[in-house]
C-alpha cells in the first residue's frame, strides 16, 4: 500500500516536532501489547523524555508508518528522524550499551549484583532447569520494580551473577535494582513459588476478607484492585477501590509511605506480586488480600459475581 502525502506529512510533522518517538499501541502509562510494554521499559531506564504515539487511536499512522519506515510491525522507535527498530533491536541496543551512547547517557554500570537464593529457591531452580538445555535463568526487574523470571539463551552482553550456584542474567537495569535481594522458594495457601524479597522491604501482611471488611468500614485502609478490565467486568470492584490499571502505578506510589494499603485480586496471587512492588518502594503497612474477590464473594457477599 502506498502512502498517501497527508499521512507521510503528520508522520514528518511527529518526527520534526520531537527528537525521540516511538509509535506502539498504548501509552507510555498503559502500554496494550507485550511488544510496546517492553520497549517503553527500556525506554524508561535509558532515557527521561520521550514522545509516544498510540497507533491504536489513528488507524492511518498505524499503516503509514510500516510505509514510512519500510518495517512491517510495530511499535517502531525514531530517533533524531532516523528509524532504530522495534522492541527486539531496542533491547539489543540496550543490553550491549549502544542504547545509551545513542541518547548521550553514562554507559551502565556491568558491575554484577550479590543476590542471596536460599537452599530452598536453588534447589527449585535446578529442579525446573534439569531439562533445559542451552537456557539461561534471566531475572528480569522493571523501573517499578515488577519481576519475572523467564528460561531463555543467555545473550552475549548478559550481567551474570552467581548465588548458591545458580546462574542468574541480568539486564543493565536490572542487575542494579537487584544488588541486595533475596531470592526464596516460599509455599501460601495459593500455591508454590519464587518470592523475591528487596533490601529494606516490609513483610507482605495478610487480610482475611472479613478483615478487609471491618477496615474498609473504618475507613482506615486504602484498597487497590488489580485485577485486568476483563475481570473486574465479571465482579465489580468492592465500593471506594482504587484501580490500578486505571490510575497507574506511579500516581498510587505517589501516596504517602505510611498509608495502610490492602491489595485485591482474583485469587490472592497477582495482588501479592503488586504489593512486594510497593514494598521496593519504601511503603510500610501493605497488605494482601487472602483468596482475593472469590473469597469476598463466598464468604462476604454472596451477590457479588464469582468466575
Amino acid at each position: 500500500m502506498a502512502l498517501d502525502t497527508p499521512t507521510r506529512e503528520r508522520i514528518e510533522a511527529l518526527l520534526a516536532q520531537h527528537e525521540v518517538v516511538l509509535f506502539m499501541k498504548g501509552t507510555r502509562q498503559q502500554p496494550m501489547c507485550g511488544f510496546s510494554a517492553a520497549a517503553t521499559n527500556t525506554l524508561n531506564d535509558v532515557v527521561d523524555q520521550y514522545h509516544t504515539v498510540n497507533v491504536l487511536e489513528d488507524p492511518e499512522i498505524r499503516e503509514g508508518i510500516k510505509e514510512y519506515g519500510q518495517w512491517p510491525t510495530i511499535p517502531q522507535l525514531y530517533v533524531k528522524g532516523e528509524l532504530v527498530g522495534g522492541s527486539d533491536i531496542i533491547r539489543q541496543l540496550y543490553t550491549s550499551g549502544e542504547l545509551y551512547t545513542l541518547f548521550g547517557s553514562s554507559p551502565p554500570d556491568r558491575t554484577p549484583p550479590e543476590i542471596t537464593i536460599t537452599d530452598k529457591a536453588a534447589d527449585a531452580i535446578r529442579g525446573g532447569m534439569a531439562n533445559a538445555q542451552d537456557m539461561a535463568l534471566h531475572l528480569e526487574i522493571g523501573p517499578d520494580h515488577s519481576a519475572g523470571f523467564q528460561l531463555a539463551p543467555a545473550g552475549d552482553f548478559d550481567i551474570v551473577t552467581v548465588a548458591n550456584g545458580i546462574e542468574v542474567h541480568f539486564d543493565p537495569g536490572s542487575a542494579q535494582r537487584a544488588k541486595g535481594i533475596v531470592i526464596d522458594w516460599v509455599t501460601t495457601v495459593q500455591g508454590e513459588g519464587l518470592s523475591l524479597k528487596f533490601p529494606g522491604a516490609v513483610e507482605i501482611g495478610t487480610l482475611s476478607v472479613h478483615q478487609l471488611k471491618d477496615r474498609l468500614s473504618a475507613g482506615d485502609i486504602v484498597l487497590v484492585d488489580v485485577r485486568p478490565a476483563h475481570g473486574r467486568a465479571m465482579a465489580a470492584p468492592l465500593a471506594g477501590a482504587r484501580i490500578l490499571e486505571d490510575e497507574g502505578y506511579e500516581a498510587l506510589a505517589s501516596l504517602p509511605k505510611d498509608t495502610a494499603i490492602a491489595f485485591i485480586c482474583h485469587h490472592g496471587i497477582s495482588s501479592r506480586a503488586a504489593a512486594e512492588r510497593f514494598a521496593a518502594h519504601g511503603f510500610t503497612q501493605l497488605f494482601n488480600v487472602e483468596g482475593g474477590m472469590d473469597a469476598w464473594a463466598r464468604e462476604v457477599d454472596p451477590s457479588v459475581a464469582r468466575y
